[in-house]
């Protein structure tokens, strides 16, 4: 949710305008560009804009942009690649909800990814921006990020099929590594819920509800990002577009079908969390009548015991058993007997 000091940024600006929206989560912006066909492959960082604009003949370039807070960068791509105004205003914007849109001879994509970046594993929320071109990609992310990794390493390998393949079947692996990452995080989500769920039974504290509360934060994150990129995929893999061969849409099919997977396990995860919480309340109510049934039995125990020392603690003069040999030695067997006696009781009616 965008701050209202934030969205006061845009106040007055007409549609188009270029302000960036969001944290500034990067000092420098980099980009990095990969070119490369069936025979040939090039990776390198360009030091200026211009570096990123000129390109060989039959070659699919993928452009790499780390750190969007920097407008001029953002404005010089958008004007060499002839990108709509509003498209660039949608890239600096990090509150975008995921969406897809088609332009001129462009598809417009974006989407949320979640990672871990800090120590005590927070959840972080990021945005990317997805350009697809002809025969380019142009990726905008808000700081340097490890997601497409896996993407990297197979152009620079050749092996498969993404290196004989054109932007469009690229756009579909970044789109594969954005849900296999969901994966990696459900993964650990996963982790930290049998961790919970063992530390909930064995001895549950205000710590544990701390840490299911979280959870929850995490879930809700987790949907939010993952329904709109249902819609994301599904509207790319349905849409008459000339930029998206009908080859790799079969491929989009597969990556809708992960997402749905991804979908269900976080469902699943939301009911187990929301189980946790039920379970964690239970137990603290558990645990406050067991204290309660012990101090109504050791209160019950000493009714007839206070009852018996109540009578004999009374300032009449004439009282027989007072003037008994044994009388303080037979007051203390009773109260051993009436004790003992009890005691049988309620173990023969499992209160104890």
């Amino acid at each position: 949710m965008i701050a209202p000091a934030t969205r006061s940024k845009k106040t007055g600006f007409p549609p188009g305008s270029l302000v960036h929206i969001g944290k500034k989560k990067t000092q420098i912006t980099t980009i990095k560009v990969i070119e490369y066909n069936e025979e040939a492959f090039e990776e390198r960082e360009a030091k200026t804009v211009e570096e990123c604009f000129g390109k060989k003949a039959k070659t699919v370039k993928w452009i790499n942009i780390d750190g969007i807070h920097d407008i001029g960068v953002i404005e010089k791509i958008g004007k060499h690649f002839d990108m709509h105004p509003l498209m660039l205003e949608d890239i600096l914007n990090t509150e975008q909800r995921p969406k897809i849109e088609y332009y001129d001879g462009h598809i417009f994509i974006v989407l949320k990814t979640l990672e871990y970046y800090d120590i005590y594993g927070e959840l972080k929320v990021e945005q990317i921006s997805l350009i697809v071109g002809p025969d380019f990609v142009i990726t905008f992310m808000e700081r340097e990020s490890t997601i497409f990794d896996s993407v990297k390493a197979r152009l620079r390998s050749g092996k498969g099929r993404i290196r004989k393949h054109g932007s469009d079947y690229l756009a579909y692996t970044l789109l594969d590594a954005i849900v296999d990452n969901y994966f990696v995080i459900l993964e650990k989500l996963g982790d930290k819920i049998e961790d919970l769920e063992e530390n909930l039974i064995k001895n549950p504290t205000a710590k544990t509800l701390n840490k299911i509360q979280g959870l929850k934060k995490d879930m809700i994150f987790l949907r939010r990002s993952l329904w709109p990129l249902r819609e994301v995929i599904k509207a790319f893999e349905r849409e008459e577009v000339p930029l998206i061969k009908k080859a790799t849409k079969i491929y989009l099919k597969d990556v809708y079908d992960h997402t749905i997977q991804v979908i269900d396990t976080v469902e699943t995860y939301r009911d187990l969390v929301s189980g946790m919480l039920d379970i964690y309340l239970s137990s603290i109510s558990n645990r406050m009548n067991e204290v309660m049934k012990t101090l109504t039995i050791i209160s019950t125990i000493f009714i007839p015991l206070t009852f018996l020392a109540g009578i004999y603690g009374m300032n009449f003069r004439y009282m027989p058993e007072l003037e008994w040999k044994n009388g303080y030695l037979l007051f203390w067997i009773i109260i051993l007997v009436v004790l003992v006696i009890m005691v049988k009781y309620f173990k023969r009616q499992k209160w104890i």
